[in-house]
């Protein structure tokens, strides 16, 4: 791994102007590529105190030999040749998108002769028009069964329409009404085409005109006593009336839009599109892909809308192209309206990007959302709900860490705190692959000097197992006394002892130091014959076992390695949730020391009611007076308190953006 202060460009080299950087590694791939208003500010925080970076960061600036820069004028080109060297170079540690699955298109083949509809899958060809992509292809299958009774077009492959052209006979769907029959010349090419104009227009969303336009033909008709033209007009104008009512209206407005969604979590990132069309939601898509570096929301953003326009991978409009007058998004992109600016170029009309506050609108993006976060969870669970793959992943750690029985209960430890102050740890179990959330344990440290995580873990390990020596113990004199044997039920509380379980494999987080550090209190209590242990260090994914100089490396995509993270990222959560929940509470509590005449009943009220400070800003005279035990004078103190404390707040705020120790 390289030094990146060897790299580091001389003082004063980096230019302050708008442009775009790249890092690459000793063979001169480029692994990173990224764009900046301040080339300087940006390079100048890649060689920060390593300590202070990201551990993704960590590790590209480690693989990387040399960074190269291109001033450009403005941040509008810094996008796009962002944009254009991310497609040449495919850098590794840049975010790549990727779909969770195959969604199917629906095609139309207008540049043919007799135009053809089918339902499939894969890239777009060029002369083509695609509608979608959508959730289930059955859906749409059944939605143009249904309209190929309005619009007669052709829906068979080339081989069928040669062969009926030959033969001089039409196939099925020309016998039943569901083709117009151009392969043996009922219509004409020219009138085949408008046929499949009027498909394309009620999929664009014009639904509203072709139903006029059947109510017309209808009338004319019937007024002309062709009475059984007039009944297969009716028909068609039902069966276009139920298609449409399986499309419900989200926008009253009539708008076409795209609304995006992002669910994130510190290793991926999920992007949501739902395709607005008249009004009406016309499609929809997702992608999964992991977080190889901290870029930000609007930065996420940013990059893929420009990155999917520019591809072309949205749903036509009615206007033509694939871009819509109107990108809903959850944030606003980082360079504000230069997004909107050249999606407008692009167009060749102007484009609105914003974030609604309020109404229908917003109510949609809160939709999005949620089908985001779900699929996110989907995602992450595919793997871990698989008895197969779960299997795998044990059987791959059994193996590297040369084991004589496959891990079945992993017991995960971590630490957090803030520069020394409300110091907690966390014990996560997974049994046969997956999360016991039940069995998850919060520990507070009670003896801790400064920010020494290895005493604090020292601490944690300590209390665990010797409670499971101690649960051993008691079960084993209850044994000798003659009772029916060991139980794994307290008699005291009826709960099960579920410290009397012993892990089969622990895994802390960190390097050999804690690893060495969390062996020493196994060999003090004599479990280290019993219990095996190792680290996962987040820099490169290391696996140390105590005693070993050198890290083991298990392959990027092992399952194996899979569940060793999943079980470090979630000890890593459960320690910063509780370490959260403590700081907020003791936030609070300084406020409140503050009030005079407020004792310890109603101290405990506030603290239950308002766990946060936040809660308690927010909270009313009218709140507090509702409190049990709290009058006017009382209710008006603590508001006092919390005005005096106003002048803190901007450094409360600050302290909470901290990132966590441990």
């Amino acid at each position: 791994m390289a030094d990146p202060a060897s790299y580091r460009p001389a003082p004063g080299s980096i230019p302050t102007e708008p442009g775009v950087y790249r890092f690459s590694d000793p063979n001169g791939q480029v692994i990173y590529v990224g764009k900046a208003i301040n080339l300087r500010n940006r390079l100048n925080s890649y060689f920060a105190d390593p300590a202070s970076l990201h551990f993704r960061t960590q590790t590209m600036v480690r693989t990387a030999t040399k960074v190269e820069w291109t001033v450009v004028q403005n941040e509008v080109e810094a996008l796009q040749l962002e944009y254009t060297w991310i497609k040449q170079y495919d850098p590794r540690f840049n975010i790549k998108y990727r779909d969770d699955k195959t969604y199917p298109w629906l095609c139309v083949t207008w540049s043919d002769e007799f135009p053809r509809v089918f339902v499939g899958r894969g890239p777009k060809r060029k002369g083509y028009r695609y509608f979608g992509p959508f959730g289930q292809a059955w859906a749409v299958r059944e939605s143009v069964d249904l309209l190929l009774r309005v619009f007669p077009m052709r829906s068979c492959t080339n081989g069928v329409f040669r062969n009926a052209r030959a033969s001089g006979r039409p196939c099925l769907l020309g016998h039943i009404g569901k083709c117009a029959a151009p392969c043996v010349g009922r219509v004409s090419a020219e009138e085949h085409r408008e046929i499949a104009d009027d498909f394309c227009a009620f999929w664009s969303g014009q639904s509203r005109g072709l139903d006029r336009k059947l109510t017309k033909q209808m009338d004319d008709a019937a007024g002309s006593m062709e009475y059984e033209r007039a009944a297969v007009l009716r028909d068609a104008r039902e069966a276009l009336r139920q298609a449409t009512e399986k499309s419900a209206i989200v926008l009253p407005d009539g708008t076409d839009a795209d609304v995006f969604a992002v669910a994130a979590d510190p290793l991926e990132v999920a992007v949501q599109i739902f395709h607005i069309r008249s009004g009406r939601v016309r499609g929809e898509r997702c992608w999964v892909a992991d977080r190889a570096d901290e870029t930000d929301l609007p930065e996420l953003i940013e990059g893929f809308c420009f990155g999917f326009y520019a591809d072309n991978q949205g749903l036509e409009t009615r206007s033509g192209g694939t871009i819509p007058s109107e990108i809903i998004v959850p944030v606003a992109p980082s360079s504000g309206g230069v997004l909107a600016d050249l999606l407008g170029e692009q167009r060749g009309a102007k484009v609105s990007v914003h974030v609604p506050q309020r109404g229908a609108k917003k109510t949609l993006l809160e939709t999005v959302t949620r089908n985001a976060e779900q699929a996110l969870a989907l995602h992450k669970t595919k793997r871990a709900s698989d008895l197969a793959t779960r299997s795998e992943a044990m059987a791959e750690v059994q193996a590297a860490l040369g084991m004589t029985a496959p891990p079945l209960r992993i017991e995960g430890f971590d630490i957090s705190h803030l520069q020394g102050t409300e110091v907690v740890g966390s014990m996560v179990v997974f049994e046969d692959g997956m999360a016991r959330k039940s069995q998850y344990r919060r520990f507070v440290i009670k003896s801790f000097d400064g920010s020494n995580d290895i005493a604090a873990m020292d601490e944690v390990l300590r209390r665990r197992f010797n409670r499971l020596l101690a649960d051993r113990a008691e079960m084993a004199e209850a044994t000798v006394g003659g009772d029916e044997g060991p139980s794994l039920i307290d008699p005291t509380t009826g709960a099960p002892r579920r410290f009397a379980y012993a892990p089969g494999l622990v895994v802390v987080d960190g390097g050999l130091p804690q690893v060495n550090a969390a062996q020493q209190v196994l060999d003090d209590l004599g479990l280290n014959d019993e219990i095996m242990l190792i680290g996962l260090a987040k820099r490169l994914e290391e696996v140390w076992i105590p005693g070993e100089d050198f890290p083991l490396i298990l392959p990027r995509a092992s399952e194996g390695l899979y569940l060793l993270q999943r079980v470090r990222d979630e000890s890593h959560r459960f320690a910063i949730t509780h370490h959260r929940d403590r700081r907020s509470k003791a936030m609070v509590e300084s406020v409140l020391d503050a009030v005079p005449g407020l004792g310890e009943v109603r101290r405990k009220t506030l603290l239950t009611h308002f766990s946060s400070l936040k809660k308690l800003r927010a909270a009313s005279l009218d709140d507090l007076l509702a409190l049990p035990g709290f009058g006017a004078s009382t209710a008006q103190a603590v508001r006092e308190a919390l005005a005096h404390d106003d002048a803190g707040e901007a450094i409360n705020t600050a302290t909470g953006e901290v990132t966590e120790l441990g």
